[in-house]
């Protein structure tokens, strides 16, 4: 199955548009093993979600070990809950079927995230497995995001929306979305305007303060679809005692209750 359709499917099922990302940070979570820590997360939330993203970041840190409760945490979730793979990748092409390789044969993720500085050959190995989705970096949700992202080129347009247009162009198989942070709104509106099919990975709500609101608004496409809005610490760290499990999914249902009453408002308004 492809990853859209995936994504799809289980997002109707759920009610959902929220993507909770499996980021296990040992300053932060109870005194528990990390795979029973991520096991339990799942076994309460499966039913609230559209997708999981573990950052991989916080698996390699802990090396092999790490890398294990990683494939392990992949497997574990539900077959018909998609998992995207943060690695935001991004090498010269030999590499990069390297690690596409990695994420999408080895640990079986069925989206990756990548960066496009290296322009189009070193997305197009991730790109060639059409079951899988890419998200590519657009907008990210970090203050940092400023230092490039809105730079001009010599047509006037800011490197975002020029990767936003590329991105477009690149999307021969229909597997390609963009990475566009909830912190910076209006260019999400942008972004959207400039992609109306893709679908969009909402980063930046809960820790960085990105409104919901807004970013379900300005996100999803004209059927209400196609908006993973992720939540990470927010939902992980609801609380650091023996009801963590219960408490992420208190949280996690009240946000995508919350993401619903915004696309309920969505519909009345047109």
């Amino acid at each position: 199955m492809k990853f859209i359709d995936k994504l799809l499917n289980i997002s109707r099922k759920n009610k959902s548009l929220l993507c909770i990302g499996l980021d296990p940070d040992l300053d932060l979570m109870p005194d528990v093993d990390i795979l029973a820590f991520n096991k339990a997360i799942i076994d309460s939330t499966y039913d609230l979600v559209c997708a999981y993203k573990p950052n991989l970041a916080f698996y390699e840190a802990l090396g092999n070990k790490g890398l294990t409760v990683l494939q392990e945490t992949i497997e574990y979730v539900p077959a018909d809950v998609p998992v995207i793979g943060d690695a935001k990748r991004g090498d010269i092409g030999n590499t990069a079927k390297a690690y596409a390789k990695a994420l999408f044969s080895t640990f079986g993720v069925d989206a990756a995230t990548v960066s496009p500085y290296l322009g189009c050959d070193s997305i197009e190995p991730f790109i060639i497995y059409q079951d899988k989705g890419v998200f590519i970096l657009c907008r990210t949700s970090n203050r940092g995001a400023l230092d490039f992202q809105d730079l001009r080129s010599n047509d006037g347009l800011p490197l975002y929306e020029k990767v936003a247009r590329k991105a477009r162009e690149w999307n021969i198989y229909g597997n390609i979305g963009l990475v566009v942070g909830a912190t910076y709104p209006e260019e999400l509106k942008g972004i959207r305007s400039i992609c109306p099919e893709m679908p969009l990975l909402i980063p930046g709500i809960g820790a960085q303060g990105g409104d919901l609101a807004l970013a379900v608004g300005y996100g999803v496409d004209s059927q209400g679809e196609k908006a993973i809005i992720n939540v990470s610490r927010k939902i992980l760290y609801a609380s650091k005692e023996k009801d963590f499990a219960q408490a992420a999914r208190n949280t996690a249902e009240k946000i995508r209750n919350q993401i619903n009453s915004y696309l309920v408002s969505l519909q009345k308004a047109e």
